[in-house]
């Protein structure tokens, strides 16, 4: 296990269209460390999941999922609580969420002792719903701390307001995650929701003075921007791609952004203060490009390392300017 990921797995019930006024959803196994870890063992690196899963039919159709993705589960115990299930709107602009997770499986997860991740694993990650549940956010936090300085840890927040009830305390404890983080992802509407009016440079700052080394920042059709302490913003663009879905692209980038950065050789924290502009630029541009493909398909589906190495050889081919149309973007 090179890469691990901690939080929710679930089922996502996605709306589906109807001129009838009926509501009408399709399930999928879903959730946005879930997700993250499908892509990263996809892109073919050793990759597992710290979770807690029911012994519902969800939490069946959840297990299998994993184990045919390759997904390490070695560190899922079962349960008998519910499993948590989330519904998604589609909507021109974005998609809308409504979460059933109080008292779920992966809510309640809290193991006695801590997890002892293998040696070999170079990076965790953390985030999204997950950190609103007790028990599960503080052992998550444990488990955090006790990786602190011995391998990479990427805090991708994920932030879904419908679930947050004091916004301003949960900007605080962001900040705080934000301290105990080596890489931290955001999407410009988390940005917009943890600092609302303010400009994302001077959130990346305060995230970068909490001890982050580094903050990602995607923004849609304008591709993702990195920050590092002492070193100018940089940019990378996003794919032109004919988009059918944004679901799962944050989480791709994110998985891929990891295994990127595996592939330059970062393997300990210390390592992303040293790593040059070119090799950033290499990582950044090989998680745009796997959320993007992502993006050409219904529902979170990442892609394998073969269809972005692909991709990214055609983009080089075609690298002289172009005045068609752009199909459209991707919003990781």
């Amino acid at each position: 296990m090179r890469i691990a990921f901690m939080g929710e797995a679930l089922i996502d019930f996605t709306s589906q269209a109807g001129g009838d006024g009926a509501l009408r959803f399709e399930g999928h196994v879903g959730g946005s460390p879930l997700n993250a870890a499908i892509a990263s063992a996809r892109l073919g690196q050793p990759t597992g999941l710290l979770t807690q899963l029911s012994n519902d039919l969800f939490g069946e159709r959840i297990l299998g999922y994993l184990q045919r993705n390759g997904v390490d589960t070695r560190f899922v115990p079962r349960s008998a609580a519910p499993s948590t299930l989330a519904f998604v709107e589609r909507t021109p602009q974005t998609n809308r969420y409504a979460f059933y997770a109080a008292g779920s499986a992966d809510a309640t997860w809290s193991p006695q002792p801590l997890p002892e991740l293998p040696p070999e694993c170079a990076f965790l990650h953390f985030g999204s719903i997950a950190m609103l549940q007790e028990p599960a956010a503080s052992r998550i936090l444990d488990v955090v701390r006790a990786s602190s300085g011995r391998r990479v840890v990427v805090l991708d927040p994920n932030v879904r307001p419908s679930l947050i009830g004091d916004m301003a305390r949960y900007r605080r404890q962001v900040a705080q995650w934000a301290g105990l983080s080596d890489v931290v992802k955001l999407s410009d509407e988390d940005a917009e929701l943890l600092a609302p009016g303010r400009a994302i440079d001077d959130l990346a700052r305060d995230y970068l003075l909490a001890g982050a080394r580094a903050v990602v920042v995607t923004r849609g059709a304008a591709g993702a921007t990195l920050w590092r302490t002492g070193h100018a913003p940089m940019d990378v663009a996003a794919p032109g791609v004919p988009v059918a879905d944004t679901i799962g692209a944050g989480d791709t980038f994110t998985a891929a952004l990891s295994v990127a950065l595996l592939a330059q050789g970062v393997d300990r924290a210390a390592q992303i203060d040293t790593l040059d502009d070119t090799a950033w630029h290499t990582a950044l541009r090989f998680a745009a490009t796997a959320a993007a493909i992502n993006c050409t398909r219904e529902g979170a589906d990442p892609p394998t390392r073969a269809e972005v190495q692909e991709l990214l050889g055609r983009d080089a081919d075609a690298a002289e300017p172009s005045h068609a149309p752009i199909p459209g973007r991707c919003a990781p």
